[in-house]
């Protein structure tokens, strides 16, 4: 474990010296009179207003995240809290309130005292604290001063579950607060500052506009008259509304008419030549001596950096940061999407999809290097974009891969030429260092509903036909046709559909079960249930192989219920043979969730196979709940039957938490694809952390497919993921090799568990 730093061993030292009991519950022992709270807020007003908008921020930034903010006076006293009221009021029933005072003495080894003690931002997590009462709490604190003179104002602290922490926490907490000094300084100031020196506004880097009681400008700086156009000598109040500045002018309206004062007012501003610049506003009347208003003083400061940087954040998660073209996770999405209203709808939405890849790109990149690489790419993705329709849009799926979405093309005439339009584009040489030369391109082209009905397929069956363009000799396009159809075991052309439509009467599907582990209880919970098919020709086929064709052909509900009943039958010979109950997960397909009958047909097959509904599973996706009103009454009739619902592959899809809150499921299962680089991707690892935290918030359990390392598996087990599954414990097993090697699972789940407690130790 982690060595303490020296000052809370010194602080539980103390505490242990002052013959403190760590079970005992401490309570404050003094505390303000609410008079005395009032003139203590008073003087701190300016100070509480500054902190409160950026303790907003905070909030906002971890929205979903319980947390309370509390902020102390330099002597500990607790005056202001705002944040997470269930955490409000149980430390209420403790004596904490805004009010008590926060010692050593009294309270022992806390995050109050510390934080006005040390220099340096501090944490207590868990039994970092003295008392045992806390060890269940996370507290990250920071002192803020008047930095011009050094003086202690006071501490600012967060206050959340153990099971949240996040030194993250801590950093954003130190910057919050040098941004409070950084305004704190700055109102300060401004204070002192007479109207001779706000004439000299020129020199500030903010914007500055001062009015006389008559809303005529006095004075007006640079930073002003250059963005908005606003003159010296002209009337605020004559302003008109469709003027760029006419939120400028519309709050300084209300100042020199209602004397009212602003601060903090984000506006999001168009300047003269239409670009726009994000502002903090502050206004305020001002007085002379014998307090007569006298005119207005306005202040404009720019945050546009700061929030194109927030932006960027967000817009990174769909786009490619190299060329800014929407990444692969946006193109599966707005393919999903397409699809989804196409099913649920009924009527066929006309979609073509191009697969491009640059020929010869290595070469160019061990001949330029990588980084002139990166610039020809960037100049491909400008050149690709220029030549999209109305209808169009280009991804980069990474490395030299682009993709083209097209939608309502008039057949597939247009869409060659299109595709020949694509080619052409290479015909003139990109320049790279003065130095010109010619790449080419090679196209694969796939159209929806014909060639796949799910964006997965639909996206191989283009990138096949694009390897069939290179195999031609490259730099051309080529339209995908059923021959370009691959699976794990070829050995002849037999169509796969004729031998799929055989494949159910001759009995050639089997179910594998792949166990998931519970991480609470160390055990496997359940299983997956997964088809596989054995065909004569070309032995154990992956689904991903062939689940797009049934879908095609109109099977996959068939084999759907099929997959049903042979799940319920085989978890009642499991109970028969003695094993312990497990869950069982059976995925349904859109075409089975879209039938009029499908809560009667699980009823049934429940019934004839007496399976205790709760033992059974039932995965859908987030697209086939595009159609709310449908998804609500659906579910709520297979929750009524006693059967579990979860979301697969979430985080994929269009789930809104607006509606999340109403559809009867009980777990989300997040998508391996998310899981798979956790420990390398930021962006990753952020979502499947606000996955689970966002699931536990609403109640639901969260499951993580595509488990295969250690690292991936000590990163959920401490984000409190629910359950786990994949190759790490198991793969996907036969209903032999599962009953064979259960147990024996089981017993290495153990010990793997036993042996990471005797590693902490």
């Amino acid at each position: 474990m982690n060595q303490e730093p020296d000052y809370i061993v010194e602080s539980k030292r103390k505490c242990f010296d002052a013959g403190m009991d760590p079970n005992e519950i401490r309570k404050p022992k003094r505390t303000m009179s609410e008079k005395q709270l009032l003139a203590k807020r008073n003087t701190y007003n300016e100070i509480l207003s500054v902190i409160d908008f950026f303790s907003e921020k905070i909030l906002d930034s971890l929205s979903g995240t319980p947390v309370l903010i509390v902020i102390s006076d330099e002597n500990g006293f607790l005056i202001h809290m705002v944040g997470d009221e269930t955490i409000r009021i149980t430390i209420n029933q403790l004596g904490i309130r805004v009010g008590a005072q926060f010692t050593q003495e009294d309270m022992g080894t806390n995050v109050v005292s510390l934080a006005l003690q040390q220099s340096h931002p501090i944490q207590l997590v868990g039994s970092n604290h003295y008392h045992t009462i806390l060890h269940g709490t996370a507290c990250y604190g920071v002192a803020f001063r008047y930095t011009d003179i050094n003086n202690l104002l006071g501490s600012i602290c967060i206050m959340t579950a153990w099971e949240l922490h996040n030194p993250f926490f801590l950093t954003m907490l130190s910057t919050v607060v040098d941004s409070i000094e950084r305004e704190l300084l700055l109102r300060k100031q401004n204070r002192k500052l007479d109207m001779l020196n706000q004439i000299m506004v020129n020199k500030n880097r903010n914007g500055i506009i001062i009015t006389n009681a008559d809303g005529i400008i006095n004075s007006v700086n640079d930073f002003v008259v250059g963005k908005f156009g606003i003159q010296k000598d002209i009337s605020i109040v004559d302003r008109s509304l469709d003027n760029p500045s006419c939120l400028i002018s519309g709050h300084m309206k209300k100042v020199i008419q209602n004397k009212k004062s602003f601060d903090n007012v984000q506006m999001i501003l168009n300047t003269i030549d239409n670009q726009k610049v994000v502002c903090l506003f502050d206004a305020q009347p001002i007085y002379d001596e014998t307090n007569n208003f006298i005119g207005s003083y306005s202040q404009l400061r720019d945050i546009t950096e700061r929030y194109l940087n927030e932006e960027k954040h967000n817009y990174l998660a769909y786009h490619d940061e190299l060329t800014s073209l929407p990444n692969r996770r946006s193109l599966k999405e707005t393919l999903n999407k397409y699809i989804s209203i196409s099913l649920t709808s009924g009527t066929n939405i006309d979609l073509a999809l191009m697969f491009l890849d640059l020929d010869h790109f290595k070469t160019i990149n061990d001949a330029f290097g990588h980084s002139n690489g990166d610039v020809l790419l960037k100049q491909v993705s400008s050149r690709l974009t220029e030549c999209l329709g109305d209808y169009g849009k280009v991804f980069r799926m990474g490395g030299d891969e682009f993709i083209f979405l097209f939608s309502d093309m008039t057949g597939q005439k247009e869409v060659t030429q299109k595709g020949k339009q694509i080619i052409d584009l290479f015909d003139t040489p990109f320049t790279i260092n003065n130095s010109k030369f010619h790449v080419t391109a090679s196209i694969g082209i796939a159209i929806y509903p014909n060639d796949g009905t799910d964006a997965e397929t639909f996206m191989v069956y283009a990138d096949n036909a694009m390897y069939k363009s290179k195999s031609k000799g490259r730099n051309n396009y080529t339209l995908f046709d059923s021959n370009m159809k691959t699976h794990s075991k070829e050995k002849d052309k037999l169509s796969l559909e004729v031998l799929l439509r055989r494949a159910l009467d001759k009995k050639e599907f089997l179910v594998y079960y792949q166990p998931q582990v519970d991480l609470i209880k160390k055990k496997i919970i359940g299983v997956e249930a997964l088809l596989r098919w054995n065909s004569p020709e070309y032995g154990i086929v992956s689904p991903e192989n062939f689940i797009p064709i049934l879908e095609e052909n109109g099977m996959i509900s068939q084999v759907g219920e099929w997959v049903l009943s042979e799940v319920c039958n085989q978890s009642r010979k499991w109970v028969e043979k003695g094993f312990p109950r497990v869950r069982i997960a059976v995925n349904l397909s859109s075409q089975q969730f879209l039938k009029d009958n499908l809560v009667e047909i699980i009823n049934n097959t429940l019934i004839e196979y007496g399976m205790d509904p709760s033992f059974l599973e039932l995965e859908i996706t987030e697209t086939m709940t595009m159609d709310v009103e449908r998804a609500i009454n659906v579910l709520g009739q297979l929750n009524a039957l006693g059967v579990r619902i979860s979301i697969d592959d979430f985080g994929t899809g269009y789930s809104s938490l607006n509606y999340l809150k109403k559809f009867s499921i009980h777990t989300l299962k997040i998508d391996k694809s998310f899981v798979r680089d956790i420990m390398v991707d930021t962006n990753d690892s952020n979502i499947v952390s606000t996955i689970i935290s966002m699931a536990h918030n609403l109640h639901l359990d969260v499951v993580a497919e595509g488990v295969e390392t250690r690292d991936q598996l000590d990163f959920l087990q401490k984000k409190k993921c629910d359950v786990v599954q994949g190759y790490y414990f198991s793969k996907p097993l036969s209903v032999d090799d599962f009953e064979k090697y259960f147990y024996k699972i089981n017993e290495e789940i153990a010990i793997n568990f036993t042996n990471e407690m005797d590693g902490l130790k």
